[in-house]
């Protein structure tokens, strides 16, 4: 959480916005190495805001972001293994699974792995929503 408040960090703020209001229900950061041109990706959803595909369009549109904008050129992330939902969801965004931490996380209480999961600027398929 420090690394996150650091001020070289880009952050987003995931609204929902399928009501009259746009209602905040999220954070989304890129922990960018600008030497390498590398960024590690987390997401923060409100649990009410889970299982809508809010985080694959905000995890979506950070990838466009970070390919097209700050011209990065690999994005990476950690997720425990037993959250398959949210494996889901970067896969869908984009992201492919790389590897695995054996052992390192816990869930509910037990030890798991955590998945290494990463995406890449010359695979990001689609045109760019950011850059028009």
């Amino acid at each position: 959480m420090a690394r996150q408040l650091r001020g070289d960090n880009i952050r987003f703020t995931v609204y929902e916005v399928a009501g009259d209001t746009a209602v905040p229900v999220g954070v989304a950061t890129l922990l960018p190495d600008p030497a390498v041109r590398t960024a590690e990706y987390v997401v923060m959803l409100a649990p009410e805001a889970r299982g809508r595909g809010l985080g694959t369009a905000a995890t979506r549109l950070v990838l466009d972001y970070a390919f097209h904008i700050t011209n990065l050129r690999m994005v990476w992330l950690k997720v425990l293994a037993p959250n398959r939902a949210a494996v889901r969801a970067y896969e869908k965004a984009g992201f492919r699974t790389v590897g695995a931490l054996r052992e390192a996380g816990y869930w509910l209480g037990r030890v798991c792995d955590e998945v290494v999961m990463d995406a890449l600027a010359v695979e990001f398929a689609g045109p760019s929503v950011v850059t028009g």
